[in-house]
């Protein structure tokens, strides 16, 4: 049976001109912090792949960390322990998105007293005017504060209001970091202009390896605190041996990414999918519920949900038929609890632990949206012969 894959928000199968490449990198036997030939030829695969994620979001390759992923990439770059043209600047609260990844929510190397959660509207967009008198509030003779935003929400596919929340950064001195690993190489992005302090990306969103990540500094001489010490690695911000194979998959995947955006249709045949697949989604029912429809999302994202389906059971089912998703539940010890997303957006825990999740990507194509529209159509068919039996044993 071809399945269909359509869980690229989660990971993004591998490209194959970054599969080459990386077996081509693994014959390299060098380690890139050596000086002799083979170590050389290791870290100029390094420094190639550097400038290659550095331009996709318009960054300068110097200023580029590589880490194990875009969750130590945002460990990395939520500290107190700032510095600016090298000297020490500390910020002394966060404030960040009730919407932002776990890795964000966790509040990195901030004390649990100093960190408040930014409130967001219906529409899932973050509440500017609470930011606003969160900021105005805040005491800066303890430090500067800082704002940590995710530019397009990993679970509704929402574009936050980016620049505007840049421009409340300017106004008020505060640091801003930018969760950029679902936005990249979806939406152009470019970090003259975005006014964020750092931006964190991850390979496998975009068609490269797991466990490579990047955090990118807007400017020369602002840093974090280390978060792994030790060696002298990436600029001394990052110990540790780099992941060579990993880094150079990561540098190949975002050329690929921008070559896309290029495109004449740029991402928009995802947009046209993703249109496409809710059209036939509301001709399910009247009561089907897109979240974040009411705002600008990103063309690849499509959360929603079925009321009368369970998420859970929604998913083991599409699993079956052959038709990969995601949920916007989290299971812990076999317990499903609703989205913090979609219970931060104000919807009831029975609709938000009912939600289910399709997003697209590069290797997208129309056969797997119906596919999914056709497993749906037999989970409400099921549903509906379940409820009526229900009710007739009633009577």
């Amino acid at each position: 049976m071809q399945r269909a894959y359509l869980d690229h928000n989660a990971t993004s199968p591998l490209r194959q001109p970054v599969k080459a490449a990386m077996i081509e990198a693994w014959e390299v036997a060098g380690n890139p912090s050596s000086v002799h030939k083979e170590g050389r030829e290791a870290r100029a695969l390094v420094e190639k792949a550097r400038q290659q994620v550095a331009d996709l979001v318009g960054g300068v390759a110097r200023q580029v960390i590589f880490t194990s992923g875009a969750s130590e990439a945002n460990m990395l770059a939520l500290t107190p322990h700032m510095k600016v043209e090298y000297q020490p600047d500390p910020a002394s609260f966060l404030f960040m998105s009730a919407v932002e990844h776990p890795s964000v929510l966790s509040g990195g190397r901030f004390d649990a007293k100093a960190r408040r959660e930014i409130p967001v509207l219906p529409s899932g967009l973050v509440d500017l005017a609470a930011l606003r008198q969160m900021l105005a509030a805040h005491d800066m003779q303890t430090g500067r504060p800082m704002i940590a935003v995710m530019a397009v929400n990993s679970e509704t596919g929402v574009i936050q209001p980016v620049a505007e929340i840049a421009a409340l950064a300017q106004e008020f001195n505060a640091y801003f970091h930018l969760d950029a690993v679902q936005a990249v190489g979806r939406i152009s992005l470019d970090m003259a202009e975005l006014g964020c302090t750092s931006l964190s990306l991850s390979a496998h969103k975009l068609g490269g390896p797991k466990g490579v990540g990047a955090l990118i500094m807007a400017h020369e001489g602002t840093e974090p605190e280390p978060l792994i010490t030790g060696g002298p690695q990436e600029n001394r911000l990052r110990a540790g041996t780099e992941n060579v194979a990993g880094i150079v998959g990561f540098g190949v995947a975002c050329e690929e990414a921008g070559e896309d955006l290029r495109k004449p249709d740029g991402f928009g045949r995802l947009t046209v999918l993703r249109d496409h697949f809710e059209e036939r989604l509301r001709a399910l029912g009247p009561d089907v519920v897109i979240f974040g429809a009411d705002a600008e999302r990103v063309g690849n994202t499509s959360q929603f949900a079925i009321p009368g389906i369970k998420g859970e059971m929604a998913l083991i089912r599409l699993d079956l038929a052959g038709v990969a998703v995601s949920s916007g539940s989290a299971c812990s010890s076999g317990k499903v609890s609703a989205s913090h997303v979609l219970l931060a957006m104000g919807y009831e825990p029975v609709i938000a632990g009912s939600a289910i999740r399709m997003s697209l990507g590069w290797s997208s194509k129309e056969p797997e949206i119906d596919a999914l529209i056709e497993a749906l159509e037999q989970i409400c068919v099921k549903n509906s012969k379940n409820s009526l039996r229900g009710i007739e044993k009633g009577l």
